[in-house]
């Protein structure tokens, strides 16, 4: 399928989905270089869905739809990563278009009202609104990078059941193994299976822990490679992202 690595500590975000409104694609002629890759940023659709209890078989076979129907993520991710990094400035105005998309969940679960991610998914946000025009400046004051290269030989593995997926030692020890034959030099997982909201939230990075950690490492001049490897473990999405120099 596809990979993700390194030094960046994990970085969960819970999403669910949510039926959103439409939103007017934009019009600046700079963002019709996005438009054949990103035309979900503004397009998106969602619907609420009743849960049913499934018997295993079903619920495997539809583990099995799932991954077939995302099978592309890493292939949609490394184009929209390298057209960030080719053109930084027309990026930027997506970002700032995007911010349309913050709201106040009102009724989280668990309790004190969050700022969230609206768009098909629901992604919860530390600072929202100024980590979003952040991140549009930090773009606009870039010059353009070379594409990275997708690198399979690089990607950590991803866990057989949803027992491994939560066992933090499995994911470490992974990592520690590419770590120690120089292979990678940062490490990061993704939760967002929508190619273009996962890209979107690398940029702007508006977590708790870290914040920017994420940014840097797309965005950095240092390195060369990328592995993305990604699947559904149960009813779960998880993207791991790796990134190296050699």
């Amino acid at each position: 399928m596809g990979c993700e690595c390194a030094k960046l500590k994990d970085e969960e975000e819970v999403t669910r989905k949510e039926p959103v409104e439409q939103v007017k694609e934009p019009e600046r002629e700079h963002e019709q270089k996005f438009k054949e890759v990103m035309p979900s940023i503004n397009s998106l659709e969602g619907t609420e869905t009743v849960p049913v209890k499934q018997s295993a078989v079903e619920v495997e076979r539809n583990v099995e739809d799932r991954n077939l129907k995302y099978a592309n993520y890493p292939q949609k991710m490394l184009e929209l990563i390298n057209k960030i990094r080719g053109d930084p400035i027309a990026y930027a105005d997506t970002i700032e278009e995007s911010i349309n998309n913050i709201i106040e969940d009102e009724n989280p679960t668990g309790g004190n009202p969050k700022i969230i991610y609206k768009k098909k998914v629901k992604v919860a946000l530390n600072k929202g609104e100024p980590a979003f025009r952040e991140a549009a400046e930090i773009l606009r004051n870039m010059n353009p990078l070379p594409p990275l290269e997708l690198k399979n030989n690089i990607c950590v593995p991803l866990p057989e059941s949803e027992e491994e997926m939560k066992d933090s030692s499995y994911l470490k020890e992974q990592v520690k193994i590419l770590r120690e034959n120089d292979k990678i030099d940062v490490f990061f997982k993704d939760l967002i299976k929508i190619p273009e909201v996962s890209a979107l939230l690398m940029i702007v990075d508006d977590s708790e822990r870290n914040p920017g950690k994420k940014r840097q490492a797309v965005l950095s001049k240092d390195f060369k490679y990328i592995g993305i490897n990604s699947k559904f473990i149960g009813k779960n999405f998880i993207a791991y992202f790796t990134f190296s120099s050699d």
